[in-house]
């Protein structure tokens, strides 16, 4: 649930498959179809409890923040069955420090963006799954925070959410970034939302 643009230039089809295929890892795999969305799944936080235990294991003190987020996070919201995860390290960028220790427990890493925040994603062994990786007070981890809680409490923009995200899943896309992005308007309305929220109190 990435809640802010990523740098691709123009914002066109071109510009996103180019910055793509810079920032990917290995061989990039296309959707070239709808996306698929499940109903909630009560099992979902023990999926999350799964991998984020092999992560600590992995890392130990290393892993100063490790979150559950994404729609599979949030109760009665129906998502992509793919478990989403925020990992906050000293230093992002400082791979050695954190991602040999994670591809020995079966992690992949995929995803280096350098100039988006300093993110990392790494797939996830066993079960269908999202590491994001942020150095620690990175803004980005408290946005997915924020709409996460946001969306945990307030059924109106929960609703909202997953009205558009069935919208744009039924159309045909050529990579699922590309459906991501599309809900990129969505999600900053509801931010707004959970922020001015938050100013007020």
């Amino acid at each position: 649930m990435a809640t802010d643009e990523r740098p691709v230039g123009s914002g066109d089809a071109k510009g996103t498959e180019y910055y793509l295929a810079k920032v990917t890892v290995g061989e990039r795999e296309p959707l070239n179809g709808k996306v698929h969305l499940a109903p909630y799944d009560p099992g979902w936080p023990a999926a999350f409890e799964r991998i984020a235990g092999l992560v600590r294991e992995a890392l130990g003190d290393k892993a100063l923040l490790l979150e559950h987020v994404g729609s599979t996070s949030v109760p009665d919201l129906s998502a992509k069955p793919v478990i989403d995860l925020v990992l906050a390290v000293s230093d992002s960028a400082d791979e050695p420090s954190y991602v040999p220790f994670l591809e020995a427990r079966g992690f992949a890493l995929r995803i280096r963006e350098p100039e988006w925040f300093g993110h990392r994603l790494l797939k996830t062994p066993g079960v269908r799954g999202n590491l994001h990786v942020f150095s620690a007070g990175c803004e980005e981890v408290d946005r997915m925070l924020t709409f996460r809680d946001w969306l945990r409490a307030n059924e109106a923009d929960r609703r909202r959410y997953e009205a558009v995200k069935h919208s744009l899943a039924a159309r045909n896309w050529k990579y699922t970034q590309d459906y991501a992005d599309a809900k990129s308007e969505v999600v900053q309305e509801i931010l707004a939302r959970a922020r001015a929220d938050r100013d007020a109190r």
